[in-house]
């Protein structure tokens, strides 16, 4: 069977396995310029479409953007023309740029060998798997994927197909995060004790009311995976502009901040550790404020608490974006706005030879494209995202069961004596779709 063929009728259409073994098909063509595309135009899509547009004259780096795709076709358009209008400006004449409206033809283009992946995170999983079978390397926006089992299958998929997967945890492409880290990492204020998180709360309420489905949006292919709902306007999208999006707050699309914010600061939270690669944390426990709010039924405020097993305890909360390491000999905190410590000498200071020195990107696209180039991992490969994001949907379970604490065995990242947690673990997929 043809690529084209298989792609159309099996992997994301749920009739054959998605994970293959390596080399079923070429690696994607070494272009002297590599061939991105774009797959969910919506706010961050278009986001990281413009970051890999302006990489396009970098050296070691060139990427052009040859292709787009939404399910809503006004969306697809306004990115087609993005894209155009960024190469007129240029100077150029000679631009070909195709929409899409599925992405099953997107990634069944054998010239394309990166693809972009901002789609809502039910569908991160389903997409990713396909992509890295076609060959395609991925950026792939947080939160990785919506449930464990699916960042489990997904890290097969691309250790299977030898493909680059960079998640858009951007935060460690910062040297506010990394210089934190490195300091933790390190032992420069002693042992570690205490980690405490912090993350926005959501807010605002949606109430159902019955819509006509917009001519332009294949809402069947938007749902995909998750059960049939009736269509309203603020569980989906805006249909003018591109403000934020009503299904981050609808939980079947998205799990609330605790994975859109948490797999950020988790994932930070991590990385100081040590832990972010194969590891986690043993004990989860979480309550969360679920007040009536309409079709939003995600969390708003939430409290939550982890232990590792090196004694570790991470304390989450609602509050200003950031995480804070307490040590036996001070802190350090970090956020987006800068870096501050109890040793402010310590914030310039860098790792001698014999200490630990990570991983350093100062753009997490440039890194992205040039892991491509390279054929080595980014600075947040798929296990990296995924044991980040497994944290957050554990605290996301433990909320949903009145604030059971969970034992969680990291290694085989299965529940300790919990059949109730195992059983929810995996997550329900709409016909034909599922992994």
């Amino acid at each position: 069977m043809k690529r084209r063929d298989f792609l159309k009728s099996s992997a994301v259409s749920g009739s054959a396995t998605l994970i293959l073994p390596t080399g079923l098909w070429s690696s994607p063509s070494k272009n002297e310029t590599l061939q991105v595309a774009l797959i969910g135009s919506g706010r961050m899509g278009l986001t990281n479409m413009k970051q890999a547009l302006g990489l396009g004259s970098k050296a070691g780096v060139n990427a052009r953007v040859v292709a787009v795709c939404d399910v809503d076709s006004i969306r697809a358009a306004n990115a087609k023309s993005t894209v155009e209008e960024y190469y007129r400006e240029k100077g150029e004449t000679k631009i070909d740029v195709k929409a899409y409206g599925d992405f099953r033809e997107v990634l069944a283009r054998k010239d394309i060998d990166a693809v972009i992946v901002a789609t809502p995170e039910n569908w991160h999983a389903l997409i990713g798997i396909a992509a890295a079978i076609a060959g395609k390397h991925i950026y792939l926006q947080k939160p990785l994927t919506y449930s464990i089992p699916e960042g489990q299958a997904l890290i097969a998929a691309v250790r299977a197909n030898n493909v680059v997967l960079q998640t858009g945890s951007q935060q460690r492409s910062s040297i506010y995060f990394r210089q934190v880290c490195t300091i933790i990492r390190n032992n420069w204020l002693g042992e570690l004790k205490t980690i405490e998180v912090e993350v926005p709360t959501d807010k605002g309420r949606a109430d159902f009311k019955a819509m006509d489905i917009p001519q332009h949006l294949n809402y069947d292919m938007w749902l995909g995976p998750c059960e049939d709902a009736p269509y309203t306007e603020a569980g989906v999208h805006p249909q003018t502009g591109l403000g934020r999006p009503g299904w981050l707050q609808v939980e079947r699309y998205c799990l609330g901040m605790i994975t859109g914010w948490g797999s950020h600061m988790y994932d930070i939270a991590q990385w100081g550790m040590g832990t972010d690669h194969d590891s986690g944390p043993v004990e989860i426990s979480a309550t969360a404020d679920l007040p009536d709010r309409g079709i939003f039924n995600v969390h708003v405020g939430y409290q939550g608490e982890a232990l590792y097993n090196n004694g570790v305890r991470m304390i989450s909360k609602n509050g200003n974006p950031g995480v804070k390491f307490v040590t036996e000999n001070g802190w350090a905190y970090c956020s987006r706005g800068g870096f501050k410590c109890s040793d402010q000498e310590l914030l310039r200071r860098g790792p001698q030879d014999n200490e630990v020195s990570l991983y350093q990107s100062s753009n997490h696209m440039t890194d992205f494209l040039t892991s491509v180039r390279s054929g080595k991992d980014p600075i947040c490969p798929v296990e990296v995202g995924h044991r980040s994001n497994s944290i957050c949907v554990l605290h996301h379970l433990s909320m949903k069961l009145g604030g059971r604490k969970i034992n969680w065995n990291p290694k085989t990242q299965e529940p300790v004596g919990d059949d109730e947690v195992t059983s929810k673990l995996n997550i329900q997929m709409r016909s034909p779709w599922t992994i």
